[in-house]
């Protein structure tokens, strides 16, 4: 992985310690909450509901051992013992006290962590696939290019203060494990007839209160333009983008009102007026960049593993595990094993301080000192040798980090809601755990295969409602809390918004509708089909009449 050389080392130690200075002026009386505001949220910390959360980075969702050790060490000292991993490839911690903000800032900072821009009308922290470096499908690696944009885009002068916060996802793979089509811009990495390297460009996708899937605005962009094409397409935006209203000022808003065409058109403009020296990536700094992440040391194997085989033979769990956790990985004898947060009655992407220094063990361990984590809140160890996932399996189990459900129904995506978000109108956690244990036979959640559930307590949809197979919106109705379905949404490379089903539902109600879906789902399925498959080919009729025949 990349490596923080001394430059980066004292950016990070000088951020801290201006915020240090920042906090004492706050907590002293000087600054009042409205001063001190925007200098804690370029900080990452928020004032929530109960108490500050910090959001800390992780670069396109990856960590060393040491790493995820010191983000176990902060749970267990400065939280209640958890961290929340995040859609967007974050952890947060929910009760900070605001006197221990620094020095966790600098305890981030000893191990290369942060929490710069995770906050704030500027670039955000960059999403890339969990499975980078490691899948067979990719045409290059994608965390390259997600340094080379985190190194532009921090502190960037020209774009830290635009008119919402800007969200970048980068993905090499015909899969995409990043919704790149639902952010700000989507990188999609690919081969030319000519064997160039270059991207997909999309732009003005996004969730929340006006969704859309994004259009690509240029089909292949060659890779060493990069940067400058990102200046041409944030000056436009940044020109451009309303900051009258702020429920109108991302850069889809835009992009929708223009017309993809012509957004694309004054891209092009703007573009050609860029000095592409100046802007774009010298190849010497490319290849330094790229030498960073091109030293995994993978051992010459055999394709198959007479150890994994015979415990896959010997125990049904494992095997289990290996249908649904464990995926091909570009290397002979190794294997990418997807480790689950969403246990039965769990909250879903909370992992307690125990269980990180666990995978951090793992992953010092068996997976060549690397864990990711995935826009779905789940770890991933990227690298381990088959002959090790029995042990690694095992090791799971008794932390409670084995349940063998990615991708399955209960493994619902879920934003921390009411419980904890001074945005939320609605819960989202127990409901997600009442779902979740409507599959908590394992045998029948396999049965109905991929289902991907994904709640969101308010409509700001960090929970990624709207590209669920089953979106669950948490709406206020009255003081009273109220859920509204939506069906047949992807975040994926199909990727499409969700319709919504009919009206909202009370919360005791939900997991039952989500049953009758279910049920009505499989009464109808044809072949393997998907449940979003069979929605798209019966349409939402036979869905609602289910959900709601009893309301007639």
């Amino acid at each position: 992985m990349y490596l923080y050389d001394a430059l980066d080392k004292e950016f990070l130690a000088d951020r801290s310690a201006e915020f240090r200075g920042q906090v004492a002026r706050r907590l002293a009386g000087e600054l009042s909450e409205d001063q001190f505001k925007p200098l804690r949220l370029m900080n990452g910390l928020y004032l929530q509901l109960h108490a500050y959360m910090l959001r800390v980075a992780i670069p396109y969702g990856s960590l060393n051992a040491a790493q995820a050790r010191r983000l176990a060490d902060i749970a267990r000292r400065y939280d209640k013992g958890y961290g929340h991993f995040t859609t967007r490839q974050n952890i947060q911690f929910n009760w900070i006290k605001l006197g221990d903000a620094p020095d966790i800032l600098d305890q981030l900072a000893e191990v290369d962590l942060h929490a710069i821009q995770t906050s704030g009308n500027c670039i955000r922290n960059v999403t890339s696939d969990p499975y980078a470096g490691a899948t067979a499908d990719e045409v290059d690696d994608p965390r390259v290019w997600s340094e080379v944009i985190r190194q532009w885009s921090t502190l960037h002068p020209e774009f830290s203060f635009l008119p919402r916060k800007f969200k970048i996802a980068i993905t090499a793979a015909p899969k995409d494990r990043t919704a790149a089509r639902v952010h700000d811009i989507g990188l999609v990495a690919r081969r030319g007839r000519d064997g160039s390297l270059g991207f997909e460009v999309i732009v003005g996708g996004g969730q929340g209160r006006t969704p859309y899937v994004g259009p690509t605005i240029k089909e292949h962009l060659p890779a060493s333009r990069l940067l400058s094409y990102l200046e041409a397409v944030l000056r436009v935006y940044n020109r451009y983008g309303r900051r009258d209203n702020i429920y109108k000022a991302r850069i889809k808003i835009l992009v929708a009102a223009l017309g993809a065409e012509e957004f694309g058109r004054q891209v092009e403009e703007e573009w050609a007026k860029i000095d592409a020296a100046r802007a774009d990536l010298p190849d010497t700094e490319l290849a330094r960049i790229r030498g960073a992440f091109a030293s995994t040391p993978f051992e010459t194997l055999p394709a198959t593993s007479a150890a994994f085989d015979a415990a896959k033979t010997a125990d049904p769990a494992f095997a289990r595990f290996v249908r649904n956790n464990v995926k091909p990985h570009k290397k002979a004898g190794y294997a990418i094993v997807e480790v689950s947060l969403k246990a039965i009655g769990q909250t879903p992407g909370d992992a307690t301080a125990d269980q990180l220094d666990i995978a951090a063990d793992l992953a010092e361990r068996y997976s060549l000192n690397d864990l990711r984590v995935t826009h779905a809140q789940n770890l991933v160890l990227p690298h381990v040798k088959l002959d090790d996932v029995p042990v690694v399996h095992a090791a799971l189990q008794k932390a409670g980090l084995a349940t063998a459900n990615i991708d399955l129904a209960s493994d619902i995506i879920a934003c921390p809601g009411l419980d904890y978000c001074a945005l939320a109108n609605a819960r989202a956690i127990p409901v997600a755990q009442h779902i979740a244990e409507k599959f908590a036979d394992a045998d029948y959640a396999e049965k109905v295969g991929e289902l991907k559930i994904k709640i969101s307590g308010c409509i700001n949809a960090c929970g990624h409602h709207h590209v669920a197979h089953i979106g669950v919106l948490g709406v206020d109705k009255k003081g009273e809390e109220f859920y509204q379905l939506s069906l047949g949404g992807s975040g994926a490379e199909d990727a499409s918004i969700a319709q919504i089903l009919g009206p909202a539902l009370p919360a005791d109600k939900v997991a039952g509708a989500v049953d009758v879906l279910v049920e009505k789902y499989l009464s109808v399925r044809e072949g393997e089909e998907r449940f979003l498959d069979t929605f798209r080919r019966i349409g939402m009729a036979p869905f609602k009449e289910a959900v709601y025949a009893d309301a007639h």
